[in-house]
């Protein structure tokens, strides 16, 4: 399944960083690693200082610059910043300004892509959702990620080629992505971004997954580590009372072969021995029972600072205007060629599945079309031939 994703990268994060306060007028002045970041008066940001000193990487080195990297706390805040200044959008996929993108599966093999001919027949429309998500504990894990998910706004249908194509347009470094005012209404909006929402949590299950697991995993060390210590000051509390035992029974012989005084003296000892035994064995007494309980309490405490908080938020949602069509493409070979139909889309790519001839699968990647002798033949069927 396609994981459309957008790299944070450091210098991915430094070129938005950079455009996105040029646009919003101020100055940048940069000195190696340290930029210094003067606002016009007119900006209205929270974030944004008359005068600021970003350091990009975190090793700031004083209390008066901002580090600038994926994770910093300026970084999030200002992407925060800017998908609220600019939430919404629409963007159109002219068929002129736009090359046939022909599939991978013809990639790596002999034959020759003769000509793709595409044909618009009417214009769909799609949604593309960018959602910044946030998987955390609140002890030591931490990820971001952002994720893109396009759809047709009428079959519901995922779009993967689209959300590719949008992610080129919106990226940082490609000034030719511009964008109008949106033209779809909430209503029509809040079902397919809930549809959205959906695909993103079934992509990324497998990254929640593993985080929980290696969050589980610290659980479980912790509690180990935590029983581990309470066992050890079990056998110190048994040591200690036995000590005390060994005491109170020479006292007793003390008592009894002893002049007075200090068999006065040997009593008072005696009695402090006893209350200090007794607190030493109700401490004991306590630790085992909770020790035999599994320390529940403590359990619950450590697993719940190891739990996941998985949140995600809607950064950017983008109308995308397409052209729907169909695609002709001629194959050849040195010995034969083939000729070909199927739906395509604008920055979409081919809409419909396409199928070996011989054993009837989807082509992919890897098991892209081999062979045109007698049809569009996998890899896979190529081989056993």
């Amino acid at each position: 399944m396609t994981d459309t994703a957008v790299p944070v990268t450091q210098s991915a994060v430094e070129i938005f960083t950079e455009q996105y306060l040029r646009t919003l007028g101020c100055d940048i002045d940069k000195h190696d690693n340290r930029w210094a970041v003067t606002t016009p008066n007119e900006v209205d940001s929270e974030l944004l200082t008359d005068s600021l000193t970003l350091v990009c990487g975190s090793d700031v080195g004083d209390g008066t610059a901002e580090e600038l990297h994926p994770e910093s706390q300026f970084f999030q805040t200002l992407l925060t910043e800017a998908s609220e200044r600019t939430p919404t959008g629409k963007i159109s996929l002219e068929t002129d300004d736009t090359a046939v993108q022909i599939p991978e599966w013809f990639q790596g093999s002999d034959i020759e892509v003769r000509s793709a001919d595409f044909t618009p027949y009417y214009d769909r429309t799609a949604l593309v959702v960018l959602f910044r998500v946030s998987i955390e504990t609140v002890s030591e894990y931490q990820t971001e990620l952002l994720r893109a998910v396009a759809l047709d706004t009428r079959s519901k249908e995922f779009l993967p080629t689209l959300e590719e194509t949008f992610l080129q347009i919106a990226s940082p470094d490609n000034e030719a992505g511009t964008s109008k005012p949106m033209e779809m209404g909430a209503a029509d909006i809040q079902p397919l971004l809930d549809i959205a929402r959906e695909e993103v949590v079934d992509r990324i299950q497998e990254t929640i997954d593993e985080i929980h697991q290696e969050a589980s995993r610290a659980a479980d060390a912790e509690v180990e580590e935590f029983r581990q210590m309470q066992q050890q000051r079990i056998q110190e509390l048994e040591e200690q009372l036995s000590n005390l035992s060994a005491r109170i029974d020479n006292l007793r012989q003390q008592i009894n072969s002893s002049d007075e005084d200090e068999r006065v003296e040997a009593l008072k000892e005696r009695k402090e021995l006893k209350t200090e035994y007794e607190d030493v064995d109700t401490e004991l007494d306590d630790l085992r029972q909770r020790r035999d309980q599994g320390f529940p309490e403590r359990q619950r405490e450590i697993r719940a600072r190891h739990a996941l908080d998985v949140q995600m938020k809607p950064l950017t949602i983008t109308e995308v205007e397409y052209e729907s069509g169909e695609l002709e493409v001629a194959l050849a070979t040195d010995d034969h060629t083939w000729d070909f139909a199927a739906g395509y889309g604008t920055g979409v790519g081919i809409t419909e599945a396409i199928s070996c001839g011989k054993c009837g699968k989807e082509f992919t990647e890897t098991n892209p079309v081999r062979d045109i002798a007698r049809g569009l033949i996998c890899l896979d069927c190529y081989r056993q031939e």
